[in-house]
């Protein structure tokens, strides 16, 4: 498998909590930036919709796999974790690809459209 793949997991057994998974630093020991969209209610749809989403958002990070150091899909919860390298302009270029993607995600804590009518 290539460093740029995306690994996908379903694990039986109870997921470790995300703060035990998520990186804080890179490799360099730069701090990491991150960002959690909410996918509503994606563990209750058809399993060839869920399948679909894994791979358009494969397909949404995969550009940036030289700077996204982790991404989790919480399919109980229905969320999208995703730690990336700091670089000007990487959150909403990344937050721009996976909304592209997967329409129906929301960035949580977003106020942009309250701040700028959108």
């Amino acid at each position: 498998m290539a460093d740029t793949d995306i690994t996908l997991s379903m694990g039986i057994s109870p997921a470790e909590p995300l703060w035990k998974l998520a990186p804080t630093r890179d490799e360099h020991g730069n701090r990491l930036s991150d960002f959690l969209m909410i996918i509503p209610r994606l563990g209750k749809k058809p399993e060839h919709y869920i399948k679909q989403t894994l791979n358009d958002l494969d397909k949404a990070l995969k550009p940036f796999s030289d700077l996204v150091v982790f991404a989790n899909l919480d399919m109980k919860l229905n969320t999208l974790w995703v730690s990336f390298k700091n670089k000007p302009g990487t959150f909403t270029e990344l937050t721009t690809a996976v909304k592209r993607s997967v329409p129906e995600a929301l960035l949580v804590g977003d106020m942009g459209s309250r701040l700028y009518g959108k």
